[in-house]
């Protein structure tokens, strides 16, 4: 199968395709390698990928309109996997235009690319903080989400409206998952997990937000993979049970899903960073400060619609993550 995998040199981009090519595909990996963090991380993710004969690279933004509706042309993916995005709650206070340039105009691309060549089926990302000021716990797809709390929560949740658009005009199969708090090998070095680590391993101090009462539903980087190809594999339908006088969310009676991916077993920071002093032989040294705007206090994912449809429940334990990404994190970096 043939299937274009945007943001191909990040974190969960390289995993899926790794995955893919392992299992026989051919990947079109499109990634614009910025300069959010490292890009010697990235590329050392790519050089991992461009060995294989199945995969190709286009150095390429999402928000390019053209370059983007020329690479659709060329390739005509069947299917596609749009993990390009520019992430992070705390930095869309800081940068809101670089989220409007990728997350909507770049979205807006990929989606015009599946209408012009017929796409069969389009699995995006979303985000935990759409749920924003939900606090009804576990979260579910089939919940309202109309209350996000940053302008990247804003961009995810304008995302799943813009594929329910193009799913019901054009019968497009779209599907949105949600991820939860991605961790482990190969992760991005502006998250909790890889900030901590280094510091820790370099003595200097951890800054815990909310003076350490967030629980995250933190979610192992190979189970998020499976989930995503597990859904790519089986294109969103309609609901034949929909009712637009008791709209459910998460379906739709448009070729449209959502989806959480998630633990589904919050975890309270402070033992997560037990853990990972653990896994380091080292205490940190702590700073407890306040929440952060745009931030929630708990994440906890509902995954049984994931269960019920594609039969898939994430569950590497966070002991058994982190004691992987600690061993990536020293190989990587020769500590």
């Amino acid at each position: 199968m043939r299937i274009l995998v945007t943001g191909a040199a990040g974190f969960i981009g390289a995993r899926l395709s790794e995955m893919l090519l392992a299992r026989g595909d051919e990947v079109i990996g499109l990634d614009n390698l910025n300069d959010y963090y490292d890009p010697a991380l990235k590329a050392a993710r790519l050089a991992r990928l461009t060995a294989h004969a199945g995969f190709v690279f286009e150095r390429l933004d999402v928000a390019d309109r053209a370059g983007m509706a020329d690479l659709f042309q060329r390739y005509r993916p069947p299917r596609i996997v749009h993990l390009a995005a520019q992430a992070g709650v705390r930095y869309s206070l800081q940068n809101p235009q670089a989220y409007v340039d990728s997350n909507l105009v770049g979205f807006m691309n990929v989606l015009e690319g599946c209408r012009q060549t017929g796409a069969a089926h389009l699995v995006y990302a979303s985000s935990s903080s759409v749920y924003g000021a939900n606090t009804r716990m576990p979260f579910s797809v089939h919940d309202n989400v109309d209350h996000p709390i940053s302008l990247y929560a804003a961009t995810k949740k304008a995302n799943e409206l813009m594929a329910h658009t193009y799913s019901s005009l054009y019968q497009i199969p779209t599907t949105g998952l949600r991820f939860f708090t991605v961790y482990g090998p190969w992760g991005r070095p502006d998250m909790a997990l890889f900030l901590f680590t280094r510091k820790i391993l370099n003595g200097e101090p951890i800054d815990i937000y909310n003076y350490g009462k967030h629980r995250r539903d933190f979610t192992y980087i190979d189970d998020i993979v499976e989930g995503v190809m597990r859904t790519l594999d089986r294109p969103a339908a309609p609901n034949p049970d929909w009712q637009g006088d008791h709209p459910d969310p998460g379906t739709s009676a448009a070729p449209y899903r959502l989806y959480n991916i998630g633990n589904n077993s919050p975890v309270e920071l402070m033992d997560f960073i037990g853990t990972l002093e653990k896994c380091l032989g080292r205490e940190a040294q702590k700073r407890f400060l306040p929440i952060q705007p745009g931030d929630v206090p708990d994440t906890y994912a509902d995954v049984s619609a994931l269960v019920a449809d594609v039969g898939y429940r994430p569950e590497t334990p966070v002991a058994t993550g982190v004691a992987r990404f600690v061993d990536w994190y020293k190989d990587f970096y020769k500590v």
